[in-house]
């Protein structure tokens, strides 16, 4: 089962000994998903259920979410649900700005024929490096649309095994 934990999204718990009260901290994906909610009430019904009466649940925004955030084991619970998990983003960050360059609307594995120019958009360049699929392993990966079930994935397809698949986006 992958947990809040899991995806970095359970940012710490703190227990006040004095007063009994638990304070779970949640720091979202995106300030605005909707999932929130959903998550925070989930966090305070398990405290509740674990024998804490005086629960707490905030959202802590700064510093912001990032899928470095993600464990190790959230990777590849990630991956053994299909999901394709997001490469790590610290070596980008830490060279500075993010540079761009042109690719192909749909981007594809290295290894692809390159899309005419007039079908090509300005990506970050981390976005268009292999995707390993997470069915077979393969990387003649390419990705179908930017946005999946959740605005958090992208929706991609293996070109060996044809599976399509949902890949976390790396921010």
């Amino acid at each position: 089962m992958l947990t809040l934990a899991d995806l970095g999204v359970l940012a710490g718990v703190e227990v006040d000994d004095g007063s009994g009260t638990v304070t779970a901290w949640l720091t979202p994906t995106y300030s605005g998903c909707p999932a929130v909610a959903e998550m925070a009430a989930d966090v305070d019904r398990r405290l509740r259920a674990a024998g804490y009466r005086d629960v707490r649940v905030r959202l802590r925004l700064d510093p912001p979410w990032s899928t470095d955030l993600i464990t190790a084991e959230g990777r590849r619970k990630l991956a053994e649900a299909g999901i394709a998990p997001p490469r790590p983003t610290s070596a980008v960050a830490a060279a500075g700005p993010v540079p761009l360059t042109l690719s192909p609307t749909r981007a594809a594995a290295p290894s692809a024929t390159p899309a005419p120019a007039a079908a090509r958009v300005a990506v970050p360049v981390a976005a268009v490096a292999p995707v390993a699929c997470p069915h077979c392993g393969g990387t003649d990966t390419e990705e179908l649309s930017r946005f999946g079930s959740t605005a958090c994935k992208a929706l991609w397809r293996c070109r060996a095994c044809r599976e399509p698949f949902e890949r976390v986006k790396e921010i």
